[in-house]
């Protein structure tokens, strides 16, 4: 699948982890579909995460999900995974494997890098890679091991240094603060609890969508 930037517009990342106890991930993953997002990953980490065959059986279950509304699947650090079912795409943070490793596997893929800083930024070998996730922007719910908030004043350093290169912002958006973000230049945003929470999701993916038209 081709990368363009428009896809990161509303991307959400969601696990078993992510989903309230009464709902299923693929419930919440068709209604978010359904509300168009722009891109899917998936995000199974945590100590009850599905491992092996439960995870790949899950992972082409919700690949078929987002194929059937030409939503781009991507799989978060589990490169043997994303070769295996043939996702669209593979994200990677700064500990995980190297792009260069697995970059020549991905060739007509989306390679997504973590960038957490200016520092980070500057070590991040950027030549494989479609999209960089810069976050956390906010205090964030869904990762216990993020690092302190960056804000969007980092999209803006990053720009300063990047150009037009896509950036998705991550890390405790919501409704209440996603203008920031949209007024930072960011060519969208990377969405996890706001969403798989979401009483309504047909309505917060739709205002969120007001910010990236």
């Amino acid at each position: 699948m081709e990368f363009k930037a428009s896809q990161l517009k509303i991307y959400f990342i969601c696990g078993t982890q992510d989903i309230p106890e009464q709902k299923s991930i693929k419930t919440v993953l068709t209604q978010a579909l359904e509300a168009g997002i722009t891109m899917f990953q998936l995000r199974e980490k945590g100590e009850n995460a599905l491992k092996d065959n439960e995870k790949e059986k899950l992972a082409k279950e919700l690949q078929s999900l987002c194929q059937s509304y030409h939503v781009p699947f991507i799989v978060n650090d589990d490169v043997s995974l994303a070769k295996k079912i043939n996702a669209d795409g593979i994200h990677v943070g700064q500990d995980d494997e190297d792009v260069k490793a697995f970059a020549n596997d991905f060739q007509d893929k989306i390679i997504g890098l973590s960038v957490g800083n200016i520092s980070e930024y500057e070590t991040s070998d950027l030549t494989n890679v479609d999209y960089i996730g810069v976050g956390p922007m906010f205090n964030t719910p869904s990762k216990s091991d993020a690092s302190e908030p960056v804000g969007p004043e980092m999209i803006k350093q990053l720009r300063q240094r990047i150009g037009a290169f896509p950036i998705v912002a991550i890390g405790g958006i919501t409704e209440e603060n996603v203008k920031s973000i949209a007024d930072a230049n960011a060519d969208g945003i990377s969405i996890i609890s706001a969403i798989s929470r979401s009483q309504n999701i047909d309505n917060t993916v739709n205002e969120f969508k007001k910010y990236f038209n």
